[in-house]
């Protein structure tokens, strides 16, 4: 469990960073997507997207 919860976490980071290029292919804006704004700064936590892009590329490694 601890492991998936690392991945996923990494999977979190990296989302956030891709962040801009994701948004003009419409990932990030799916329900279960979280925004805030604190202090000036925006804070994204795109749980949905992960779970989608993980799941994606599972699909696409065990397809291959």
């Amino acid at each position: 469990m601890v492991r998936w919860f690392l991945v996923i976490f990494i999977a979190v980071i990296v989302f956030s960073a891709a962040l801009p290029w994701l948004e003009k292919l419409g990932i990030g804006r799916l329900p279960g997507d979280l925004r805030f704004r604190l202090f000036g700064k925006t804070l994204f936590l795109p749980f949905a997207s992960t779970v989608l892009l993980s799941l994606l590329a599972l699909l696409l490694a065990r397809l291959l």
